[in-house]
């Protein structure tokens, strides 16, 4: 039996037909009709990920092993790759190289989020587990480039909300706390260090939503607080300064509304000069840096897509004739060899998931290693188009639209697909959602609704408190803009998102019920109280912070009743698809369960489908599989 909603119980609730199985039945007689399949969009590739070892003569990439991501190892030069890992049940979540010699990678269980760090060497010998902790996250604080057997990293073994930083041997395994965090009240919530490995910046969280940033100048001298901040204003640090050991390169919005890079003297506790980088519409992003020859190299923003402002005359030079070798893709330098001589180069672009070449920069030679997708033609792709709208109120709201090809100027069938998040963004790039979608001739549009990142400290806070109101009311503007522009078939407007996203889908059925079609819910909230009553304990230092972007279940508790799509359950009247993980550490699966029994109690089918060897979005690509063909079947039903 496939674990469909059949094998999820909920308690009270009447026993109705199962209707997830009619829809992949369904999806099952049309997918002849179509060049690519769901597998095709969906399925792992079979190289990808690739990382340069320090001293440039290994390459290592994610690949798959019965059916399960893993770390192959080969010659940068060529020859045959050799499998390093074993893991069968879940896909490695991540991977670098320690030392010339030995890789770490990071893996969970079940998506339950709670990473541990193992250690392999590169010929698969010596395999260790790093971090054998019963239910114990670890986080990424430094990888100590120069020193090699190694790391800084995070671990919540003492207390599940805090974590404290630990020294760690990747060849013995043998640990040594670096500081303590013990305070509950006080919590650290970041660590930073310099270049040559040492802490030297701890970031304190107060009642959620007040920030200390302490910093010390040598490890034997005690933290100082030197920056405060409330959460609605932000001073994030980067790295230290190559020359000057008290200044750090930090994003801040403090006194401005869009974020910039600036210099900050951490000894005298003040702003450097004029800022590094800025710009007039968009949050600064980044900086990219050489560690070797200690050079700042260039800032990266997003407009509309990722741009880099080059501050090096070499490395602007490398990366024109890296965009003269690869025309028409947007080039990134992903790994580096330590001597920034070789490097592993990635093409992106809206229509292709790209591909992997290897560049030798002292003989100006680039060679091909792999298509990660081979089997799509990206000229069978829909492009991605930036869009814009005002709402009811005259707010301006960015995003993307996306027409199957050969249909431009038709009123279509659309499907709405709000970010998760909510405090991010949607940005160009390909995604296999929006082109699976997009093949089977249905728009997709994603809108930077109020709150998503990126355009402003005015625009994110002007989310505060506004879920299933103004954010919910950007994204029923965004629909009534495409109806009106001629682009929307007014009967055939569906909604479909994950996480955040998935509240939005329900919020949109509960409170605009006529404007939809159907519905896809995929890890969705449906009562915001409950939401936060089961949130991750390493989130708990940020409750009070959640109070007041979402609201206070006391203080705010009309709003917070008027936003969740659970009390609303007399006016959906849409068809909706419920699709969760249940060991979801973020989103609750009584998320889901509250939203579909309340349905079925009504006496109505709603098909859901839970996968209880996932979390927060499916990892395995089976589950993929089987989740997005009975979605396509689920819209087929009540699209066409």
């Amino acid at each position: 039996m496939s674990n469909l909603e059949q094998e999820h119980e909920l308690p009270g609730n009447p026993s109705l037909p199962s209707s997830a199985e009619d829809l992949l039945r369904l999806i099952g007689r049309e997918e002849g009709d179509y060049k690519y399949s769901v597998e095709d969009f969906f399925r792992n590739p079979e190289q990808t990920g690739f990382q340069l070892s320090p001293n440039g003569d290994y390459l290592a990439y994610a690949g798959p092993y019965e059916r399960r991501q893993n770390v192959f190892v080969c010659p940068a030069e060529g020859g045959e790759p050799v499998r390093i890992t074993q893991e069968t049940e879940r896909d490695i979540g991540g991977f670098f190289w320690a030392n010339n010699n030995r890789i770490v990678y990071v893996k969970d269980s079940g998506g339950d989020e709670n990473f541990q760090l193992f250690a392999v060497d590169r010929d698969g010998g010596n395999p260790r587990d790093l971090t054998p902790f019963q239910n114990v996250k670890i986080e990424f604080i430094d990888d100590l480039e120069d020193q090699e057997d190694e790391l800084i990293i995070g671990m919540n073994k003492e207390n599940p909300m805090l974590f404290e930083p630990y020294r760690l041997n990747v060849q013995t395994g043998a640990y040594q706390r670096l500081a303590p965090n013990d305070n509950p009240e006080e919590p650290i919530t970041g660590w930073m260090t310099d270049h040559a490995g040492r802490l030297r910046i701890a970031i304190k969280t107060l009642n959620g939503v007040n920030q200390h940033i302490m910093y010390r100048a040598a490890e034997d001298q005690p933290f100082r607080t030197v920056v405060k901040t409330n959460f609605k204003e932000s001073l994030s640090p980067l790295f230290f300064d190559f020359d000057d050991g008290h200044v750090v390169y930090c994003v801040s919005d403090i006194g401005r509304d869009r974020s910039e890079i600036i210099r900050f003297d951490f000894e005298k506790g003040e702003e450097v000069g004029s800022p590094v980088f800025a710009h007039p519409e968009v949050d600064a992003g980044s900086l990219l840096y050489s560690r070797k020859r200690k050079v700042l190299l260039g800032a990266v923003y997003t407009t509309w897509k990722r741009q880099i402002e080059f501050f090096d005359e070499q490395r602007r030079q490398m990366q024109k004739r890296l965009e003269s070798l690869l025309p028409g893709y947007e080039v990134v330098a992903v790994s580096s060899n330590r001597a920034e001589d070789k490097y592993m180069v990635r093409t992106f672009s809206d229509r292709s998931l790209g591909a992997y070449y290897f560049y030798d920069l002292r003989q100006d030679s680039i060679r091909k290693i792999t298509e990660i997708s081979p089997w799509l033609n990206e000229e069978d792709m829909a492009p991605m188009k930036p869009v814009s709208y005002k709402a009811k109120d005259g707010e301006e709201v960015q995003g993307y639209l996306t027409v199957p090809k050969n249909k431009e100027g038709e009123k279509m069938p659309v499907v709405i697909n709000p970010h998760g998040g909510p405090w991010v963004r949607d940005s160009w790039g390909y995604n296999p959602e929006v082109q699976l979608l997009a093949s089977r001739g249905y728009a997709v549009f994603q809108p930077n609704y109020r709150g998503s990142t990126g355009y402003g400290k005015s625009f994110w806070m002007k989310g505060f408190k506004q879920w299933g109101h103004d954010m919910q009311n950007d994204i029923t503007d965004g629909v009534k803009w495409l109806i009106d522009s001629g682009v929307a078939d007014p009967k055939r407007v569906a909604i479909y998102g994950a996480s955040y996203g998935g509240y939005a889908t329900l919020a949109g059925i509960a409170f605009t019920p006529d404007l939809y079609a159907c519905a896809v819910d995929y890890v969705g909230v449906s009562n915001l109280f409950t939401f936060m009553e089961t949130i991750p304990p390493y989130w708990k230092p940020y409750l009070d912070m959640l109070y007041e972007m979402v609201g206070h279940p006391e203080e705010d508790k009309d709003r917070l009743h008027a936003g969740s799509p659970v009390f609303h359950i007399d006016q959906i009247k849409t068809p909706l698809f419920v699709v969760q993980g249940a060991n979801d550490p973020r989103v609750n699966i009584d998320e889901s369960d509250q939203i579909v029994q309340s349905l079925r109690e009504r006496g109505i089918d709603v098909p859901y489908m839970v996968k209880y060897n996932e979390g927060h979005g499916f990892s395995n690509e089976e589950n993929r599989f089987e989740f997005y063909k009975a979605m396509l079947g689920f819209l087929a039903k009540h699209m066409k």
